[in-house]
């Protein structure tokens, strides 16, 4: 999978896993979607990409600026 994390040495992106409960689904279904995985995988996940997060500088939000029209 190139340089994307994967869950303990198996093909499965972090990302992967965190996407489908980003998008709502239950921990069943993402372990029905890919039997390989246990419970403790989806969690390490989810862990795993709140310290990248955490670790990484974000940059500072842009100022908006509004013009009027005279």
């Amino acid at each position: 999978m190139g340089d994307a994390p994967c869950i303990r040495g198996r093909r499965i992106p972090v990302a992967t896993v965190v996407a489908m409960a980003a998008d709502g689904m239950t921990e069943r279904e993402i372990l029905t979607a890919y039997p390989d995985l246990e419970r403790d995988d989806i969690s390490e996940a989810l862990h795993y990409t709140a310290e990248a997060v955490r670790e990484r500088e974000l940059p500072p939000k842009r100022q908006c600026i509004i013009f009027r029209l005279i």
